[in-house]
């Protein structure tokens, strides 16, 4: 006997970009969605089978959100040795499906991991499918691979870079097609480039790009690269990957590549906006902030001529860091869509769902509240086209399903954090002669400020690229 759900009485949006359809009813046979509209009712139900019936009158029945850029083992990590270093591989692992649960909670059925430490995230993917852990489904990729210029290199050449980063450096191409098989060895779907940082520079040559490409590929795996630079997208473009993370700086000639290529860009701007906007809140420094923000700016010009040239744009979070904790702010890279791309509420949506489904594989037919998808559904309290942030509200997301189950949570516990251990900080600053007799803290520099401390490396580094990204979509 078959389960059923009958979803009656909302306004349904499908996530295709068709306008919203009020007093409409889905009709959900065990995981897949059987009718939406005509043809959704009990009529269709065999007599005697059990049906699920949920009025979702005055409310919003949609697909689930997908986030193509969920890092499930970063661990909310303030800096990065707690990313890296802290923390035993058991116990992260234990934290990492706690974690998940959250990310469930808040409407996001479906994840991509672009990359984490160890093999965390296929052992999350495999516990999630089993039963074992409560979560979204998932695709994942292993370690970044990074040069020693690239993202994942970090430390001095004295330290390296450990087993237990997020990071595995490969400095020749032999050396990166080896890595390429053994990620895919070890059950990955998708392979993660860290080219630089900030996208100032190529990390990788357009041939070593295309040489992991060619190699995750010949091995039915998908790829993708961390690319803020239009010489970074450019290597991208060339490589045939599957999709690109954030494109801060592009040119106009390489809008047009990118466009010409179909391939997806998930600009990833939570984690600057998140910066720029709220951290105030939690003492990040004004100067930086105001660096994150100059940026995010700039990047808005590349991003209105991407959708202009037609470039699809996918909705991904960077979700993993102390600025962006899991199951907090997912759906508020949708609201920084709107704002500096330009999106709808309605495009946003697709941009999170349906467009965003090509990070899940073509194993999970979802993203759209169609007869014959997977049946991925949220049910929410309020109109996200009038006002998208009501997405951001968990209290809101009043029903999960999930392959067709309507998920149970328990929202007192999951309030609990289980961040990765915290660095060991003996304390915040310099205990001088000065500090204690003559004249107090009130003449020395504000730990906690950037500009005072004359560290301007990483905030002269992000006006660059903020003014790179200006001169270049100008």
């Amino acid at each position: 006997m078959s389960s059923w759900i009958l979803i009656s009485g909302g306004t349904v949006i499908d996530g295709t970009g068709s306008p919203a359809v009020p007093d409409c009813a889905v009709l959900v046979r065990d995981d897949t969605i059987e009718a939406v509209g005509a043809g959704a009712s009990t009529d269709s139900i065999p007599r005697g089978e059990e049906v699920v019936r949920i009025d979702a009158t005055g409310k919003t029945v949609m697909p689930g959100l997908i986030d193509a850029h969920c890092h499930t083992s970063f661990g909310e990590a303030r800096m990065q040795e707690e990313q890296d270093l802290y923390t035993s591989h058991e116990l992260r692992t234990l934290r990492s499906a706690w974690n998940v649960t959250k990310v469930l909670r808040s409407g996001v059925t479906g994840i991509s991991d672009p990359g984490g430490s160890y093999f965390i995230g296929v052992g999350m993917r495999e516990g999630i499918a089993e039963g074992l852990v409560q979560g979204p489904r998932m695709t994942t990729a292993g370690r970044f691979l990074s040069t020693s210029n690239g993202i994942a290199d970090w430390y001095p050449t004295s330290v390296g870079v450990p087993d237990s980063s997020i990071g595995k450096v490969v400095n020749t191409a032999d050396e990166m097609v080896t890595e390429v098989r053994h990620q895919v060895k070890n059950g990955v779907d998708l392979i993660k480039i860290g080219d630089s940082p900030l996208g100032d520079y190529e990390a990788f040559s357009r041939d070593e790009v295309k040489a992991m490409s060619d190699a995750a590929h010949r091995l039915n795996k998908r790829i993708t690269m961390h690319a803020r630079g239009s010489n970074n997208v450019d290597s991208a473009v060339a490589g045939e990957l599957d999709w690109i993370m954030h494109g801060n700086a592009l040119r106009d000639d390489t809008i047009e590549r990118l466009a010409e290529s179909k391939i997806p860009l998930c600009p990833v701007l939570l984690l600057l906006g998140n910066l720029g906007e709220l951290g105030g809140a939690v003492g990040v420094p004004q100067g930086l902030r105001d660096a994150y923000m100059r940026l995010t700016e700039a990047t808005a010009e590349s991003l209105h001529k991407a959708r202009e040239a037609g470039v699809t744009l996918i909705v991904g979070s960077d979700t993993g860091f102390a600025v962006t904790p899991y199951g907090e702010w997912h759906a508020r890279e949708l609201e920084l869509l709107m704002r500096y791309a330009g999106m709808t509420a309605l495009e946003a949506i697709k941009a999170a769902t349906s467009d965003c489904a090509i990070v899940l594989g073509e194993g999970n037919d979802v993203g759209a509240l169609a007869a014959g998808k997977g049946a991925d559904i949220i049910i929410v309290d309020g109109d996200p086209l009038a006002d998208i942030r009501v997405l951001q509200q968990k209290e809101r997301i009043e029903t999960v399903i999930l392959r067709g189950e309507v998920q149970t949570f328990d929202d007192e516990v999951l309030a609990q954090r289980r961040p990765y251990d915290r660095a060991q900080h003996i304390c915040p600053s310099e205990i001088t002669y000065d500090v204690v007799y003559n004249g107090g803290p009130e003449t020395q520099p504000d730990p906690r400020d950037f500009d005072s401390n004359g560290d301007r490396e990483l905030l002269d580094e992000l006006d660059d690229l903020a003014a790179t990204a200006a001169q270049e979509s100008s």
